[in-house]
């Protein structure tokens, strides 16, 4: 079985967004270890999870960072362009972007892509999107990147209690603390 991992920036103080979805707090200065990782992580994964919102924004992103051979995060950026993605939207009646499908139901639409042949997933995505796959079970590793900053209040994706297990945790010198956690009995 394909296992699906989660990959999100969250402040020091659990929050992934602002009250509104604001992404300024983020730091964006990485570091070249922290690249390496995040090119690693992806390393055995063919296959990205999206919600419709993050889509829209993230896709065409990546397809235009992958081309500028300049660009820091050339590498990065080509393994996001490159990756066969399923966007999950109630809306969308068909994919406006190459190598994306759309699908509506998540929880039988990722237990069906978790039981296809194939590499690791992984998912990016809003709040509301990434609390309905772990209240739902269907994240397997959670890779949290803990950006040295707090914020007032803001969006989380945890909305439950759960328990997880601490797999590691790497400090990297821009400030970044990625941690890795997995539900129990995974």
């Amino acid at each position: 079985m394909r296992k699906l991992k989660l990959q999100m920036q969250i402040s020091i103080n659990g929050f992934v967004g602002g009250p509104n979805g604001e992404l300024d707090w983020m730091k964006g200065e990485w570091d070249e270890e922290l690249r390496n990782y995040l090119i690693r992580l992806h390393e055995n994964v063919d296959t990205i999870l999206l919600g419709r919102k993050l889509a829209e924004s993230f896709i065409p992103h990546w397809a235009k960072a992958a081309e500028d051979k300049a660009d820091e995060d050339h590498i990065y950026a080509k393994q996001m362009a490159e990756r066969h993605k399923v966007v999950f939207s109630r809306t969308l009646k068909s994919s406006p972007w190459e190598n994306t499908v759309i699908e509506k139901e998540l929880v039988e639409g990722v237990s069906k892509l978790k039981n296809q042949a194939g590499e690791d997933m992984i998912v990016y995505g809003g709040a509301g999107f990434v609390s309905d796959l772990i209240k739902h079970d269907l994240i397997d590793e959670l890779h949290l990147l803990v950006d040295p900053t707090t914020i007032a209040d803001g969006m989380t994706i945890f909305r439950d209690k759960k328990n997880f297990e601490l797999v590691k945790s790497t400090s990297f010198s821009c400030g970044t603390v990625v941690i890795e956690y997995r539900p129990p009995g995974k």
